[in-house]
């Protein structure tokens, strides 16, 4: 259709109620009262520097009504956008509706992916969503299959489980080629809505569609059953996922080795752990933070602090909770040459310790009696309350 007709209908985009364009705006806005040919190139500057989103559509009203009115993706694309982060979705809607049904101008699924985002990440948008999905094929442009799986994410992570069947199931008839992806989607559906069996029957879903399970595929499966207490059903998948020649990857091992510490199984934690070394995964942060938390939840913190020297040793920090855990449990144990190691590495790390946590040491050092003449109650009750403070400032800034 001809981009004129969408002046001849007398249709124009909403303008959004809100007070005058300030005097910038005016100035760049005149520039579309001129006669003088525009390229689309130079429309899109102009929306580009207008300062008020509101103004936005201002631009594109008196351009529609230009003898040269030619728009293209790349002139809405920043048009949308711009309202977007203005978080101005109606007059989205009304701007998608109008370029969709007049077509002014061809579309991409770049462009129809960027709006479903805008829909699903900015606006909540979840139905205009899929009816944007849906609606692709009618304007000659076919959905990827990244713009098809990123609406089954989008339901699944707003649990619209029976949702996301319907959708999937449309897949054929948007001429969608089911990948690995698509199916992972399907499996961590499932097992958030607690079908653990219908998410191990996708398994068989694999070779119809021509492709195979990979390391994220088992990883989602091991999580569903560690989330129920299944941690041997899920070590057993991981020796099959082995068998299979799928190589294990730092997010399988944490999905385990925090199943095992949840159990209080700290020693396997740790013999997978050094398993995961032998197979050159290389252990993060959460890897040594689990067994780390495991062995202080069994109070056994020596050994919390040979293993904080083990982290501390690969370049991994423990956090603020470990380093007041050990150092709490050590004190209680009067272990004081320990506490002074450990006391140390939590200062060289950044954190400062308070008069709470010194109180507790020279606890372990001195008598009550001894301590309460050193520094009054009503201090020490203070200064607790300031490290707890610092110690909650530190976790979440």
């Amino acid at each position: 259709m001809n981009p004129r007709s969408l002046v001849a209908a007398g249709r124009r985009f909403r303008q959004p109620l809100s007070a005058l364009p300030s005097s910038v705006d005016l100035d760049h806005l005149k520039r579309l009262d001129h006669k003088d040919w525009l390229a689309p190139n130079e429309i899109i500057k102009i929306i580009k520097i207008l300062r008020d989103p509101n103004s936005i559509i201002r631009a594109l009203n008196r351009y529609e009504k230009r003898k040269d009115y030619k728009p293209n993706e790349a002139l809405f694309t920043m048009a949308i956008n711009r309202l977007a982060r203005a978080e101005m979705f109606d007059p989205i809607e009304d701007i998608v509706r109008r370029i969709v049904k007049e077509r002014p101008c061809r579309l991409s699924d770049e462009f129809f992916y960027n709006v479903i985002k805008i829909y699903g990440n900015m606006a909540g948008r979840i139905n205009r969503a899929i009816e944007t999905l849906y609606d692709m094929p009618k304007y000659d442009v076919w959905p990827s299959v990244k713009c098809f799986n990123y609406v089954l994410n989008l339901l699944v992570s707003w649990k619209l489980f029976d949702v996301v069947h319907e959708v999937y199931m449309r897949g054929p008839r948007l001429g969608i080629e089911v990948d690995a992806c698509c199916l992972n989607i399907l499996i961590k559906g499932l097992c958030k809505n607690g079908s653990l069996e219908a998410a191990f029957q996708m398994l068989d879903e694999f070779p119809k569609q021509r492709c195979r399970p990979n390391v994220k595929t088992f990883s989602t499966l091991m999580h569903g059953l560690c989330e129920r207490g299944k941690v041997d059903d899920a070590k057993a998948l991981l020796d099959r996922m082995e068998n299979e020649g799928i190589f294990p990857d730092t997010i399988t091992f944490n999905i385990l080795i925090s199943g095992l510490r949840k159990q209080e199984r700290v020693e396997e934690a740790m013999e997978l752990l050094e398993r995961m070394k032998l197979k050159g995964c290389q252990p993060n942060a959460g890897s040594y933070q689990e067994v780390l938390y495991g062995l202080l939840d069994e109070g056994r913190f020596v050994e919390a602090k040979e293993f904080m020297a083990e982290m501390i040793s690969t370049g991994i920090n423990p956090s603020f909770v470990s380093y007041k855990s050990v150092i709490g449990g050590l004190c209680k144990e009067k272990l004081v040459g320990d506490v002074d190691w450990v006391l140390k590495r939590m200062i060289e790390q950044g954190f400062v310790p308070k008069m709470g946590m010194w109180r507790q040491i020279l606890q372990s050092m001195f008598s009550r009696h001894a301590l309460d003449d050193i520094f009054p109650e009503k201090l020490l009750e203070s200064a607790s309350l300031g490290e707890e403070k610092n110690a909650n400032d530190k976790l979440f800034p």
